[in-house]
């Protein structure tokens, strides 16, 4: 389960807060939405199945009373004409005589009474034994008039004084189904003396039916309890009489007699219906409607809600879409402010755009990137920083050193290496003490960097000596400068008085072909002040410095034989 979660959290990139706030908002949409259409849709699934069962029933119920009433009116004609004297009289005497005047005498009343209505095809008058003796003359011969549709033991059940109710079949002749009804002629003291057989024509029944499928899809059929279908609203025809329904829907038809059904017809389609019995007859009436048009509303009802839920899905998403940049953005301005932070890049400074908890977020996030920025600054403002004298120390000054000869040599300009050393500072040190020359090295250093220029580099080099590097300068803007530095000197007072400089000028390329050999120059110029008395200035000699004189080393720079030991960076240190 959990690497199922996983591939799907990985898979749809649940792991992004917008991918988050999107299917969050997008299911409390959603589950609510999906939950109240499905309950709708059950609601009004229950009440259409609840009314359509109810319309079905009342027009089963209704049409299997209406087909009662017009087969007991069939009956009802048969049992009146029967009573007619040309009938009982004439059937008499073809018992006791048979005579062709009384066969014809009751064949004309036959014929008479078939040209009445259209609904009787066929008249015939049988005897006790159920052998015809006169039919109308619709057919050629009494001989010719079939009886097979009628109930084996139909002339049983007439001399019982019950009519008979044949099968309907299909009448190629009339072209309409038609249905045998046979009656009983009784003489006047109750004698059974034969029966009136009559096929009757179901068009007007079938006009009946189709008062009762007036709404679109409704189809009301009659059939036989067999399942044979007789008529239908839809049409007549000898294809309808030949289908039957199914023997499982018939059976589950009989069994809910005015319920709602659902089955399948011949054609294999699905259908809900209705079966109702209908009085004085073996038949039945059968209402059905194909189920999608029966749940068609409901089916609209379905299209419709699945359309809101479809848009509502889409609006929210969407409106979730952009309320999720609204507050991701920044959390992703964040989030690459953080790795641009992480990268080393504390430049960084990630707009406030909004406000609330991710606006105050941002503003101590750049809060704390300034204060990291300003921590690196000061780190790395201490790291090329004299800790004594606040001035450049050497290693960013032989940094700076390098650089300038790079530039130097790429635009074929020159600069000049300055190099001082406090006069006598080493007995000035141990007269009055460690604290009072930390003192003189702090005052000396704020006044080279007072006079230097901002492109220059004023450094402390080591111990009680210091070096300005000047870009793109002669030695003579170098001595203008050094002018400068003694001038501005001889107004400070210190606590044991005041302070000189001795003071060496190279200048590159002039006095060397690399910022090594320039400062080595600058060094053995330095060296030849202090050694002709102090408290002067000295030029480098003229000519390219190679190297060959000595090392600009400070231990081998102080003499030959005799070596003077350079001072240590700290405060301090010995020296001369």
């Amino acid at each position: 389960m959990r690497e199922l979660a996983g591939r799907l959290v990985e898979r749809f990139r649940l792991d992004h807060i917008r991918n988050q706030i999107l299917v969050f908002a997008v299911l409390a949409a959603l589950i609510p939405a999906v939950a109240i259409a499905g309950l709708a849709y059950r609601q009004s699934r229950r009440s259409l199945v609840e009314s359509t069962s109810q319309e079905l029933s009342a027009t089963t119920s209704q049409a299997a009373r209406e087909l009662g009433l017009w087969v007991k009116e069939r009956l009802y004609e048969l049992r009146v004409y029967t009573g007619s004297y040309e009938v009982t009289e004439n059937l008499e005497r073809l018992s006791r005589a048979p005579g062709r005047p009384a066969r014809a005498r009751l064949t004309s009343y036959l014929d008479a009474l078939r040209g009445r209505t259209g609904d009787y095809e066929m008249l015939a008058v049988t005897d006790g034994s159920g052998r015809i003796v006169a039919a109308s003359a619709a057919r050629a011969s009494p001989g010719n008039v079939p009886l097979d549709d009628l109930p084996v033991d139909w002339i049983n059940q007439v001399r019982g004084d019950v009519p008979a109710i044949g099968t309907a079949f299909w009448d190629d002749a009339a072209a309409k189904a038609v249905v045998t009804l046979a009656v009983p002629v009784s003489a006047a003291n109750g004698r059974v003396l034969g029966a009136l057989v009559a096929n009757v024509g179901l068009s007007s029944a079938a006009d009946l039916l189709r008062g009762f499928a007036r709404e679109e899809g409704r189809e009301v059929y009659l059939i036989t309890d067999s399942g044979q279908f007789v008529i239908g609203s839809p049409s007549g025809s000898p294809d309808l009489m030949r289908q039957r329904v199914a023997p499982s829907a018939l059976a589950a038809l009989r069994t809910g007699a005015g319920q709602w059904i659902e089955f399948r017809d011949a054609a294999d389609r699905e259908l809900v219906g209705v079966l109702q019995p209908v009085p004085y007859a073996g038949w039945a009436v059968l209402a059905q409607v194909p189920l999608h048009e029966a749940f068609a509303q409901v089916a609209r009802l379905r299209n419709i809600a699945i359309a809101v839920v479809i848009v509502l899905a889409l609006g929210v998403g969407g409106l979730a879409y952009r309320l999720g940049l609204f507050f991701v953005r920044p959390l992703d301005r964040l989030t690459a402010g953080a790795t641009a932070v992480a990268g080393g890049d504390l430049g960084v400074e990630v707009p406030v755009t909004t406000s609330g908890e991710v606006g105050y977020l941002t503003r101590v996030f750049n809060d704390m990137v300034g204060r990291l920025r300003q921590g690196r600054e000061e780190l790395e403002r201490l790291s090329i920083t004299d800790p004594l004298t606040r001035i450049y120390n050497r290693r960013y000054l032989m940094t700076r050193l390098d650089e300038e000869g790079r530039r130097a040599r790429r635009t074929d300009r020159p600069f000049t290496v300055v190099m001082l050393d406090v006069d006598h500072f080493k007995k000035f040190n141990d007269t009055y003490g460690h604290q009072a020359g930390d003192e003189v090295l702090e005052g000396v250093a704020a006044v080279l960097d007072e006079c230097v220029r901002e492109v220059d580099c004023a450094a402390r080099y080591g111990g009680e000596e210091f070096i300005i590097v000047l870009p793109e300068t002669t030695a003579e803007g170098g001595l203008e400068l050094t002018q400068r530095i003694r001038e501005r000197l001889a107004t400070e007072t210190f606590p044991g008085g005041k302070v000189t400089l001795s003071i060496g000028i190279a200048e590159f390329p002039a006095d060397g072909e690399t910022p090594d050999f320039v400062l080595r120059a600058a060094d053995a110029a330095l060296y030849r002040a202090k050694r002709e008395g102090r408290d002067r200035v000295q030029r480098a000699v003229r000519g390219r410095f190679s190297g060959d004189v000595r090392s600009h080393d400070p231990a081998l720079l102080r003499g030959r034989g005799a070596t003077r030991p350079r001072p240590s960076p700290s405060s301090g240190p010995p020296g001369d």
